[in-house]
């Protein structure tokens, strides 16, 4: 294990026309598969990774990973997953089933292979269909997500939370509000008033985040089923033989991580064979964001020395080509 730590398209698919505000050339499909239709957006050229959103997410927030700690030079894959926005939950509930999933939307696009990226509820899966299916993964990336059951209780935000999302007045509102005033929404994400004025004022990262903050609330009952779902699967008894796990594994994970604990970020990178931890000094959930320098130019680097006849992006400065461990902590 290596361990790095940083401080602060085939015939199947039928396009539709949406606008996908800061997605650049990234086009909306439904693409038919064996199981059904499952919603995805494209976005790039290169070596396809499939990127897996979390709770509360969409194809939308799919691609918002990629942008956000993803390398230019891949093709970037992201569905829907199966209960939410125009995925429906009955394709896939658990794991193993949405990893079969993936593989069936790689088939109907016609991809042999792809490496995969998961942030949180994604997880799961991700571990799943690199398992299952091993000749069509040829890597993983895992960020703020978890390999096992949960075992902390629910937060009452919550119960409130689905509660609310079924008023579609009131969420409305709670965007207008996120909107008029990013640092309040980030406030119990990131509550360092320091950091958080600083994440937010950053001129590439603020309006990643602000768009996390948004996208969450709107459509916000069409990701109600997804999320019901992962938050049942994660508190059930979950588990995967880690140990056969054969395509190399990144884990990017927050030290001060709130929702999924940084003990089973290091608990897949000690049981996977072709593991590296990246542990973002006291990054929370949202570590991404508030270290994305650091995150992004790992996640560069790793898919640039694993992707099949693939590098780094040329001109990047954030794209390392070396796989070689680099141990640093910034204050």
């Amino acid at each position: 294990m290596d361990t790095e730590r940083s401080a602060p398209m085939g015939t199947a698919a039928r396009t539709k026309t949406t606008a996908m505000d800061g997605a650049g050339d990234s086009r909306l499909v439904v693409v038919q598969t064996r199981r059904g239709p499952v919603e995805c957006a494209i976005r790039g050229e290169g070596p396809t990774v499939l990127s897996l959103h979390g709770a509360l997410g969409g194809w939308d927030q799919g691609l918002l990973l990629a942008r956000t700690v993803g390398d230019p030079a891949f093709r970037y894959v992201a569905p829907s997953r199966p209960g939410y926005l125009g995925t429906a939950l009955s394709l896939a509930r658990t794991p193993a089933e949405q990893g079969a999933l993936y593989r069936d939307l790689l088939d109907a696009l016609g991809i042999e292979r792809a490496a995969v990226m998961a942030v949180s509820g994604g997880g799961p899966s991700a571990l799943a269909f690199a398992l299952d299916h091993p000749d069509r993964c040829w890597g993983v990336v895992m960020v703020s997500s978890v390999c096992r059951r949960v075992e902390a209780r629910l937060p009452l935000g919550w119960y409130v939370m689905r509660l609310m999302a079924r008023c579609g007045p009131l969420v409305a509102a709670m965007r207008r509000r996120a909107e008029r005033d990013p640092e309040e929404a980030a406030r119990r994400s990131i509550p360092d008033p320091e950091l958080r004025a600083r994440t937010l004022r950053n001129p590439e990262v603020g309006p990643l985040l602000r768009e996390l903050q948004s996208s969450t609330l709107e459509r916000m009952a069409l990701r109600l089923p997804g999320t019901e779902n992962d938050v049942a699967v994660t508190r059930s008894e979950l588990s995967f033989p880690l140990e056969r796990l054969a395509a190399p594994l990144l884990v990017v994970h927050g030290t001060s991580d709130e929702a999924a604990p940084f003990e089973q970020a290091e608990e897949m990178a000690a049981r996977v064979p072709r593991a590296e931890l990246l542990a973002l000094e006291g990054g929370r959930h949202v570590a991404i964001f508030t270290h994305r320098e650091q995150a992004r130019a790992r996640v560069a680097r790793f898919l640039g020395a694993h992707a099949p006849g693939a590098r780094a992006s040329d001109g990047d400065p954030n794209s390392l080509r070396s796989p070689g461990t680099r141990k640093s902590v910034v204050q």
